[in-house]
């Protein structure tokens, strides 16, 4: 089985993209809105804080409780809009399923929408025209591409703890020619997903569900995509495939930690850059 190295992809964007900022006049800064306790959140917010003070990029975090109130949310993110020092502006996924994920990404104004979700962007990504690419979708192709070269034709099957993120992953993969299907998954559990699975090419989970995916689940020679996130008490951190059981049936894998996530925070920053020197990510 072969790993994908997320590291060296990471440290590559991020090697160039420290050089650019050095050289630019331009002071980029990302503000980040968190919402709640989900524990791989703040591994993901931490990650790119600490990227960000690496690279020259300005980094500030807003939390908020699990019992905010929506209208306290959106009043931040217009605040962040209106200020010039703000570059780019996240809500990091998933939200508590009380809030309507949709409404609040919105409220960002779409040229500092560094995660590329904000439903104007989608549509002008699904008309071939984006203005930011999606930043997670984009890093999941990326390490897909790392195991396997053409995807037309691919059966692609997504396990996502979003549906902004499963739309959007949907629409960038569907460009390459793959066929793909996802599913929303808020427990830990599998039910009515193991047919796709056995008969998908490609596999892409981000539940954080340690164990999600074992060898029984997948087809011999699976590329299997894991951008889940657990953390347990002794300080290990774990993703969603059970890599020890599929390493002799899957052909490719992306570990975690190691994979998916430190490319995902590199492209991020690459996001914050462009959108602060308003560059055409297309060029």
């Amino acid at each position: 089985m072969k790993f994908f190295d997320g590291k060296k992809s990471a440290n590559k964007i991020l090697k160039e993209l420290a050089e650019n900022v050095k050289k630019s006049q331009i002071k980029p800064k990302l503000s980040v809105i968190l919402v709640g306790d989900d524990e791989a959140s703040k591994i993901y917010v931490n990650l790119k804080k600490k990227a960000a003070a690496k690279v020259g990029i300005g980094f500030e975090e807003f939390r908020f409780s699990a019992q905010a109130r929506s209208e306290d949310i959106i009043a931040k993110i217009k605040e962040l809009n209106s200020d010039e020092t703000v570059s780019g502006v996240i809500v990091q996924l998933p939200l508590p399923a009380v809030f309507n994920a949709d409404k609040i990404i919105d409220t960002i104004a779409p040229e500092k929408d560094v995660d590329g979700f904000h439903r104007e962007n989608r549509k002008l990504l699904e008309k071939g025209k984006p203005r930011i690419m999606p930043v997670l979708p984009m890093a999941v192709l990326r390490a897909i591409q790392g195991g396997v070269k053409d995807l037309a034709g691919k059966e692609i099957l997504a396990l996502v703890n979003s549906e902004i993120f499963g739309q959007s992953l949907k629409l960038v993969l569907e460009k390459e020619g793959a066929r793909v299907n996802f599913m929303v998954r808020n427990t830990c559990v599998v039910l009515g997903a193991e047919k796709d699975m056995r008969s998908a090419d490609i596999i892409v989970t981000v539940c954080g569900c340690p164990s999600l995916i074992k060898d029984e689940m997948i087809k011999e020679g699976a590329v299997l995509i894991d951008g889940g996130i657990t953390r347990y008490h002794d300080g290990r951190v774990v993703g969603d495939v059970d890599a020890q059981s599929v390493e002799t049936k899957a052909a490719f894998l992306t570990p975690v930690p190691g994979g998916i996530g430190p490319l995902t925070v590199a492209l991020l920053l690459k996001n914050v850059y462009l959108a602060a020197s308003r560059v055409d990510p297309r060029v």
